[in-house]
């Protein structure tokens, strides 16, 4: 009889990675088609009924096996597909036979050192395993002692489940051979942490200076768990991303170059960490240009930091352990007190990371040409666009532009047209339209198909739109990706006539846009506290670093003065 027709067969097997056979798929589609539960298995699976099941349950185990197996292809829009009972329902079942032939297409799953136990290994065995505090692959093959009965030493799992979990790892050896290289020659081996599983001496659950267990207020077993909820505790997606690009750094520096813990680290290795910052050596294992995560070629630097990103970087620690030390998680702050030399208090903002008037207008006018000369499509060329000129005109921030909504938009009484935002910091505030963004918005909205007169406006629209779904705009994430790719298209144009633009573009990212506005409001005329204003600067001297006019004048002026030897 075949095995995928009995009812219960995968109700506690961890198979599920293959198909169904061809007569349990027959019996289903007859089923989805109108045939009866009984008919349809009487017909394709004669001898599912002999050991007393119920048709509807043999149906209902495969209609399981789908959903699993669906699953475990990264698949829930599939899985949903098997959910549903219909019946002699011709739509559906074209859509579930659809759905199976997308399966069998679909490559093999397979098991990564980092996956956890309960995507490979049956519910009973993976709860036993993390009950002993075994969660990954990986914390499988290096914990568990390599010996007769090593079962024994896992409350639960039983000589039976042990067998099952020999036979997992025999058929997939690499797993033991990658998870032994992990510990053997970490300094080789630079991933993102969600991509490295640790054995238990470097994952914090024994860290030197954990806190008494009884006395920590956070349920987290090791360090990324207590990292991951300090991570929560900050609304702003912003905020989490560069606060755990800091402490990613951190992680993989313990690990790899010191062989400890985060919650392991002392005063010295603290200070060891702010000399790294300097100079990340060696640089091929540290340094490389911007890659997805997901990438062998991603690096958790793109060089080393300057003063002022190494004092931000021990600000940022230093709050991190300030939180785990309140919680009860560790005894002390290795960052406390520490300072960093050549990283003044006042230090002035890189103006530099922006662009002239000339280059703005260069970079303007390759921005007419996209779906034209470049192969972009034109609505994604209509939105660059319209975020190059709202986002010039207005100075906002990525996050401010993406977040923003056509509810948020408000005409006063003198008829002057205003933004009003939530900033960095959650801090409210309201940033003046001038004529440029509103015929930017306006243009754009004609595009977009959506009315242009404030009053037919649906208050949650959001100002930059998102190509498949208009309904939910586009993230942060989104916006760098599309702008970086508009700096790289702008970068090939004129490589050949300017190269050092080209190098400069490359260099750029979206938050250039508001360096460059800033700049050119006040060569254009704007008074230094409306720019302060409009860019919601808490210093007046932070919006005085744009003033390139100032340093201009004086340079010319000094060199007229001292502009030959003295005899």
């Amino acid at each position: 009889m075949s095995k995928h027709a009995r009812g219960k067969t995968h109700e506690t097997s961890a198979a599920g990675h293959e198909l169904p056979d061809a007569a349990a798929l027959a019996a289903l589609r007859a089923w989805h088609e109108g045939l009866s539960a009984r008919a349809a298995v009487e017909q394709y699976l004669p001898h599912a009924l002999l050991d007393g099941a119920s048709a509807r349950s043999v149906l209902g185990g495969i209609r399981r096996w789908l959903q699993r197996l669906a699953r475990s292809r990264q698949r829930p829009d599939l899985a949903e597909t098997f959910t549903v009972e219909h019946r002699g329902d011709t739509a559906h079942a074209r859509a579930v036979a659809q759905a199976i032939e997308t399966l069998r297409a679909l490559p093999k799953p397979q098991p990564l050192i980092g996956d956890r136990v309960e995507r490979w290994l049956p519910a009973r065995i993976a709860a036993a395993l993390q009950a002993a505090g075994i969660d990954t692959l990986a914390a499988l093959t290096l914990r568990v002692p390599r010996r007769r009965r090593w079962w024994t030493a896992v409350p639960g799992l039983g000589a039976t489940g042990a067998r099952q979990v020999e036979s997992f790892f025999a058929a997939h050896p690499e797993l033991t051979e990658r998870a032994r290289a992990l510990v053997a020659a970490p300094a080789l081996d630079v991933r993102p942490w969600e991509r490295i599983a640790l054995p238990q001496e470097l994952d914090g659950s024994q860290g030197r200076f954990r806190a008494p267990r009884e006395s920590c207020a956070l349920d987290a077993r090791d360090d990324y768990a207590a990292v991951q909820a300090w991570l929560e505790r900050h609304e702003s997606e912003a905020t989490r991303r560069a606060y755990r690009k800091e402490a990613e750094r951190l992680i993989l520096w313990a690990v790899l170059e010191r062989g400890k813990a985060l919650s392991s680290l002392a005063t010295e290795d603290a200070t060891a960490y702010r000399a790294f910052l300097r100079r990340p050596a060696p640089a091929a294992r540290w340094i490389g240009p911007p890659r997805p995560r997901h990438s062998p070629e991603w690096r958790p630097f793109a060089g080393a930091l300057s003063a002022r990103s190494i004092k931000y970087t021990v600000s940022v620690l230093g709050a991190l352990f300030r939180w785990l030390v309140e919680q009860r998680y560790v005894l002390a702050n290795p960052f406390a007190g520490m300072k960093v030399r050549g990283a003044s208090s006042t230090a002035p903002l890189d103006a530099g990371r922006g662009f002239s008037l000339p280059e703005w207008r260069l970079l303007r006018v390759i921005a007419d040409g996209l779906e034209w000369s470049y192969g972009w499509s034109a609505p994604a060329a209509q939105r660059l666009r319209f975020v190059l000129d709202f986002a010039y005109a207005t100075g906002l921030r990525a996050s401010e532009l993406v977040g923003a909504t056509l509810g948020a938009i408000e005409t006063d009484a003198r008829q002057e047209s205003w933004l009003h935002l939530v900033g960095k910091g959650a801090k409210t505030g309201k940033v003046a339209l001038p004529p440029l963004a509103l015929t930017a918005l306006e243009r754009y909205l004609v595009q977009r198909r959506l009315p242009v007169t404030p009053t037919r406006w649906a208050p949650e629209t959001p100002l930059v739109g998102n190509l498949a779904d208009e309904a939910n705009g586009i993230t942060t994430a989104r916006l760098w990706a599309l702008m970086r790719r508009f700096f790289a298209t702008a970068a090939g144009v004129i490589e050949g006539d300017n190269p050092q633009l080209a190098e400069k573009l490359r260099r750029a990212s979206p938050h250039w846009t508001r360096h460059t506005h800033a700049s050119a409001a006040l060569e254009l005329g704007a008074d230094l506290t409306t720019v302060r204003d409009n860019l919601r600067h808490a210093s007046i001297s932070t919006t005085s670093t744009y003033l390139h006019g100032d340093d201009t004048k004086r340079a010319r002026e000094m060199a007229a003065a001292f502009s030959t030897p003295q005899s």
